[in-house]
Formats: C-alpha cells, sequence, structure tokens
C-alpha cells in the first residue's frame, strides 16, 4: 500500500514538472539568446577596431599630402608613427581579421604598408621634391597609400554587411525562439489542461449531476492522489447523506403514519362497532333466533372482520419498509384506500371528487405511490382548509398525441411514451410565483418552525423520478394549485 501511494502520480507534481519544464527551456533559449548577442558584441567590437583601421590609414595619408606639399619633418614624423600605428593593429589582430577578410588580402595589407613604408622613408632621406626621380617616387607612394585606404575600406564594408547579417540572424534567431517558446508553453498549459482541469471539468459535471438530483457516485477520472482523495471523500459524504436522507424520510414516513392511524381508528370503529352489535344481538338470541337470522348476523360479523383486516392490512403494507418492487395496481383502487386512510381529516365542508376510470391500471410501487398521493392530498388540505374543493382526476396520456401538439405539455412535464396523467387540484390559496420554483427542494417550507421539515413535496418529487415520470405544478396566487404527475405506462419489475 505504501509503495502504490508512494508511486502514485499527483497534481501537484504534474503542475511542478510542467513548470520545471518551462523554466529549463525559457533558461535555455536565455543562455541561447546571450550567446548570440556576445558574438554580435565581438563581431561589433571587431568593427571598431576596422574603424580605427581605416581612420589610421586616411591619417597616413593626410600627413603624406601634407610632407608632400610643405616638406616639414613634423609631417612625415607624423606619418612615420602612423604607419607603425597601422601595422600594430594588423599585427595585434590578425586572426580576427582573417574571420573577417581573405587571409591574402591581410598579407597584400601587411606587404603594401612595409612597402609604403620603405618608399616614404627613401624620399625623405633622397630629399629629392623637386627632382624628376622625386615625382616618380611620390606617385608610387600615392599608389601605395591608395591601395591602403582601398583595402581598409573594403574592410570596413565587409565588416558592416557582416554586423547586418549577423544581426538580421539574431533578429530571426530571437523571433522564431519567442515563438518556438510561445508554442512549447501553450503545448505544456494544453498538457497540463488535459492531466489537471479535464479531470476536475469532469468531477464538476459529476457534481453538478448530483445537484440536478442524480445520487450516482462519482468515477474516478484520474489516478492523481489528489482527485482519487477528493473522489473518494465525496463518495463517503454521498453515502451519509443518503443515509441521513433515509432517516429523514422515515421520520416523515411516521409522521405520515401517524396521520394515518388517525384516519384507520376512525375507519376501524364502524366495523368493529357491526360485529360487536351483532354478537350481542346473538348474545340475546340465540336461544330464540332461528338459524337464517343466526346466519345472516354471522355473515355480517364475517365481512365487517374482512372490512377491518385489509385496513390494518393496509396500513402494515404502508409502515413496512419495501425494496422498490413494480405491480400492476388499480389507480381507482389504489386512490380510494389512500383516501379511507385520511378519511377522518377531511373537513365537512371540502368536496372531495375522484374521476379516475375504476379500469385503469398502472405498473408502480404501491406504498412509494401511496405514500406521493397522501403528501399531494394533505397539501391539498392544508391549502384549502375548512372549506373549499378537490379534485383527483386521472388520464391515459399518448406521446404520439402531445409530441404534435407541444403545448398540451403542462409546465414542461415530458415522458417520452404512453404513460397516466395523475392531477390532483385544490381551490385553495395558491403559491406565490417567488415560491413556486422551490417547492421540490429538500428542506424548503413556509410553515412555522416546528409545523414541518419541507421534505413533503422532495418526497414526492423523488418517487416519481424512481417511477421514471415527472411532476410539475401550475399555481396562481388566490386561485388554486394544480399537481401533475405523469407516469409511464411500464412493466412490471421494470425499476
Amino acid at each position: 500500500m505504501k509503495m502504490h501511494t508512494l508511486f502514485q502520480p499527483s497534481l501537484r507534481q504534474k503542475i511542478t514538472l510542467g513548470y520545471y519544464v518551462v523554466a529549463f527551456l525559457i533558461l535555455g533559449v536565455s543562455l541561447f539568446t546571450f550567446e548570440e548577442l556576445r558574438l554580435v558584441e565581438e563581431k561589433i567590437y571587431l568593427g571598431e577596431r576596422i574603424s580605427e583601421i581605416f581612420d589610421t590609414a586616411m591619417e597616413i595619408r593626410r600627413f603624406e599630402r601634407n610632407y608632400f606639399l610643405h616638406s616639414q619633418e613634423t609631417d612625415y614624423q607624423e606619418n612615420v608613427r602612423y604607419v607603425a600605428k597601422l601595422g600594430a593593429l594588423l599585427e595585434k589582430d590578425k586572426a580576427d581579421f582573417a574571420l573577417l577578410e581573405a587571409p591574402q588580402r591581410i598579407v597584400m595589407l601587411r606587404d603594401e604598408l612595409e612597402k609604403y613604408g620603405s618608399l616614404m622613408q627613401g624620399y625623405a632621406r633622397a630629399g629629392s621634391a623637386n627632382s624628376k626621380q622625386g615625382e616618380v617616387q611620390e606617385l608610387r607612394i600615392r599608389e601605395a597609400g591608395k591601395v591602403i585606404v582601398t583595402v581598409a575600406e573594403e574592410m570596413v564594408t565587409s565588416e558592416r554587411r557582416l554586423v547586418r547579417s549577423s544581426l538580421s540572424a539574431f533578429r530571426k534567431i530571437l523571433v522564431f525562439s519567442i515563438i518556438g517558446l510561445a508554442l512549447f508553453m501553450v503545448a505544456v498549459g494544453q498538457a497540463l489542461s488535459r492531466m489537471v482541469v479535464l479531470p476536475l471539468q469532469q468531477m464538476q459535471r459529476s457534481v453538478d449531476a448530483i445537484s440536478s438530483g442524480k445520487r450516482d457516485k462519482l468515477s474516478t477520472p484520474s489516478q492523481d492522489r489528489e482527485i482519487v482523495s477528493i473522489t473518494a471523500a465525496f463518495n463517503h459524504m454521498l453515502h451519509e447523506l443518503e443515509l441521513r436522507q433515509k432517516h429523514l424520510l422515515r421520520s416523515e414516513k411516521l409522521v405520515s403514519l401517524g396521520t394515518m392511524l388517525s384516519g384507520v381508528a376512525h375507519e376501524l370503529n364502524n366495523p368493529l362497532s357491526n360485529i360487536w352489535s351483532s354478537c350481542q344481538i346473538l348474545l340475546e338470541e340465540i336461544e330464540s333466533a332461528d338459524l337464517e337470522m343466526q346466519k345472516a348476523l354471522l355473515l355480517q360479523i364475517d365481512e365487517q372482520s374482512i372490512r377491518a383486516r385489509n385496513i390494518v392490512r393496509s396500513l402494515l403494507d404502508f409502515a413496512r419498509d419495501k425494496q422498490f418492487n413494480k405491480e400492476s395496481l388499480s389507480l381507482h383502487a389504489l386512490m380510494q384506500q389512500t383516501l379511507r386512510f385520511i378519511k377522518g381529516e377531511i373537513p365537512p365542508q371540502v368536496a372531495l371528487t375522484i374521476d379516475i376510470p375504476e379500469d385503469m391500471v398502472l405498473i408502480a410501487d404501491k406504498q412509494r405511490l401511496q405514500q406521493a398521493f397522501l403528501n399531494l392530498i394533505k397539501n391539498a388540505l392544508q391549502a384549502v382548509g375548512a372549506e373549499g374543493e378537490i379534485t383527483i382526476t386521472a388520464r391515459h396520456y399518448a406521446f404520439a398525441h402531445d409530441e404534435k401538439n407541444p403545448a398540451t405539455f403542462f409546465s414542461g412535464c415530458r415522458v417520452e411514451c404512453d404513460g397516466v396523467d395523475i392531477t390532483i387540484r385544490d381551490n385553495g390559496a395558491g403559491i406565490s410565483p417567488e415560491v413556486l420554483p422551490r417547492i421540490f427542494d429538500p428542506f424548503f417550507t413556509t410553515k412555522d418552525v416546528g409545523k414541518g421539515m419541507g421534505l413533503g413535496l422532495f418526497i414526492v418529487y423523488q418517487v416519481i423520478d424512481e417511477h421514471e415520470g415527472c411532476i410539475a405544478v401550475n399555481s396562481e396566487p388566490g386561485k388554486g394549485t394544480s399537481f401533475l404527475m405523469r407516469l409511464p405506462l411500464g412493466r412490471v419489475n421494470d425499476a
């Protein structure tokens, strides 16, 4: 178990791994960019040295011209100094210059510089500025100086071209690096989304389904430790809620049972009184009564005993905890039996009308459907008070007919098969529009504290949902309320 937990993946590990991957990628791109920037910097520095070479060559030519014009020693000395400086520059960075220019050109520049220095030195020693030989020497010096400036200028042009190409390449590398980094981060984000967000979204959908009334356990969308722990905790919570809900439903059932006992006591009084009266007559006239009279009294006792037994059996059936089990039921008889339980609670001035065909048969769980009827009828009695009208009707529902006529749908209640519509309507105070959307919520009640737990209509909703039907309500303050239960015909034991 410990080894399984040790190697079980977790959301934290996945997110941390994603951060590390992105961080290493950013670091790699940064180092690569830094190295490219360093190379560009070196090329720019090399360009500065080449510019210095070009400037030195131009100074050599400037002092050369001054010396030829004025024949001053200082101009010659400056010319010699700049020739030496140019030679030192070429010798100092010859390896770098070789990368920029062809080695033959650097050698040619050095040779031309040596030739230029020798010619300049010979010209200065001869001192023949105005002689014909001096003019020839001067021309040769100018040609050598021109070659030096031309090569230096070509080096500057090559260097600038190299810097521009390096900057362009660096710009492309930077753009592609940013695009690549962005795409990679998107890919990492998508991967993290699949590994982290999608399981959470799946859990959210499951929780939303549970909040809509479903009670299925959550499946584990991921093997990550956090997801597994949350799913296990949520399923445990659902199990506890289911247990507590069963206790609350049992409590509500006991409340209904107490109400029914009052009606049963009143209902049992009549057959017990008839049995007692018949027994008294038999005891008093057993000597003188003829056989036919005794037989009639005994038949009456038997009939009333069966009636009392059926009443008690119905009460026991309602009180007994049973598994959900569909059976063929006479809807008219079931409604009559339910009304018998609360007969004693119906005020004399309340007119209760039943309009259910006696041959209407429904496949349903008797106990649960009886509980739903009982809760709705009790609500209707509370709504009308001491005087009013309650009407209970049932009609066959044809799905094909209503599919063609959407206007026949009752507040969006839809069952996609043939079934039965059971309506319980009262002319009581009605329900306000603010309260109407919440009447099927558990523990929602408008009654005073201690007058109810707000589970009656919630139980009705659950019973109808168990039968794969739907329930809807239509109410207007001051004009009464109508509850519609639309149930499919179903099949026996089709849960």
